[in-house]
Order: structure tokens, then sequence, then C-alpha cells
């Protein structure tokens, strides 16, 4: 059985580049995948048109979806509500800003929430994660045995990966890394640092995968608009990196990594 993911991120509705976002849906209806997920960064600046606009995108997107928040998609002026109510927003236009869950055809995912409104250092758009909601993701999906292929989404790389040109500086970001992978995760999901990578967490059995994905706004970082399309078959995990030419979308770049064998 082949599983087939649509990873979408960053299209920073407010700065969004439009042909690409809409040709990004048109290729995720082509493609049938088993879910599509958005991690994170929908708006640019928090605001409810931008929101308004997010939903409408997503509304248009194949079923099922999920989504996580990004740093932006907190109200990234108003400095009030971004301490007091991060997610106020995110939650009336989107949905539940972590724990949202997918489990069925071979496949189970968990999001989770690096973004914060607030936090105890300068730059707010730096990421932190909560180790209870790690542990209750990873057990939740061990109930469903090794066959599945376990999938966390959040925004921010838990581990910095090589020759991106910004950092998620993500608050016990490897000791969630380590977690999921005694866990059993087969791949991370992350935007943010609009640049697509794939590497292995040098932990464990190194078969836990940390994958990015590019932008779909106008706010590049020396790549082009992206997504990434992501396919499981047999013991391989394919991830190629679709780029924007100014017309349709092509193979930007391509990984192919070994899958840990099903211990169950």
């Amino acid at each position: 059985m082949t599983l087939r993911l649509i990873q979408l991120s960053d299209p920073h509705f407010g700065g969004v580049d439009a042909p690409a976002a809409e040709a990004a849906l048109a290729y995720a209806y082509e493609a049938q995948p088993s879910l599509v997920l958005v991690t994170g960064d929908l708006t640019l600046n928090g605001l409810p048109k931008e929101f308004e606009a997010a939903r409408a995108w997503l509304d248009r997107l194949p079923t099922p979806w999920l989504s996580t928040p990004g740093n932006h998609d907190t109200p990234y002026w108003n400095l009030a509500l971004r301490a007091l109510t991060p997610f106020g927003r995110y939650r009336r236009y989107i949905g539940r800003a972590f724990g949202e869950a997918f489990d069925g055809g071979g496949l189970s995912v968990r999001t989770l929430t690096t973004a914060r409104g607030a936090q105890p250092r300068l730059d707010w758009s730096k990421g932190a994660i909560n180790l209870d909601q790690c542990r209750l993701a990873v057990s939740d999906m061990a109930c469903l045995g090794g066959a599945a292929f376990k999938v966390i989404a959040c925004h921010h790389p838990l581990v910095e990966a090589l020759g991106t040109p910004v950092t998620g500086d993500v608050h016990r970001g490897e000791a969630a890394a380590r977690l999921f992978t005694r866990g059993g995760i087969d791949v991370i999901l992350t935007g943010h640092v609009h640049n697509p990578f794939v590497s292995a967490l040098p932990f464990g059995d190194k078969h836990t995968y940390s994958v990015g994905a590019g932008t779909l706004s106008t706010r590049l970082r020396g790549t082009p608009p992206s997504f990434n399309d992501i396919e499981v078959e047999g013991d391989c995990i394919t991830v190629k990196a679709m780029g924007w030419s100014g017309s349709h979308f092509t193979p930007y770049r391509t990984w192919a990594a070994p899958r840990r064998r099903a211990t169950a």
C-alpha cells in the first residue's frame, strides 16, 4: 500500500504568492493524498482578514486536512492579545491550536504547537514545545502498533537543519526529538525556515526524519515557493519538494530515505 501526504506550509496570507498557492491547491486535488498537512504561518500578521483568506483557501483543499499554527498566526502587532490570547483568532477561524489527530489507512498523525505568543526571551518568533504533550502524542500512536506510518506535525524544526537561513531555536526541541525517536515516529513535518530539507535525526536508530517544507509566500529565502509531496511505499520514504516556476510546479529537489522496519 502506498501512502501519500501533501505538506503545505507558510502561505502567509497577507503576503501570499497567490498564483503559487492556487496551483498548490490544484496539485493537491490531482494527487488525491491520504492527508494534507499545513505546518503553520497561515497568515502574515495574524489579522482577521488574513485568517479569513486563509480559511477560504483551506476550505478548498481536498479532505482530510490538518493544520497547526506558526509564530505569525498570533496577533503579531497587538502585544496584549499576543501575550494573553495568542491563538484566539486561530481557533476562531481555523480550529484547535494543538492536538489535532488523524488515524486511518495505515497512517497516524498528531499536531503539536511550537509557536508561542510570549516567551522569556526577546525573540518571540522562536519555538518552544511541551514535553507532556509530546509524550501523550507518542502514547496515542503506540496503541496502533509499529505498522502505522507515524507523523508529528509542528511549525518549528526541533533540531536545526544545516544550511537553512533562519533557526527555530526550540526550547526543549532536542529532548522532544529524542522522545519521538524512541517512540518510533517516522517523520516530523515542519515549516518556518522557508526552505525544504530532509535530515535523519542523529539519535537512536536514525530512522526518524525531520522534514521541512518551503513557503507559498513571497517571503523567499533563496529557494522558490514550494511544498512537499511525500510518498511512503514499502521500506522507502520519498520526499519531493515541488518548486514554483512562475507558471507551474516541478520537482525542485527529491530525497529518498529508508523507513524503519515495522515491529508489529
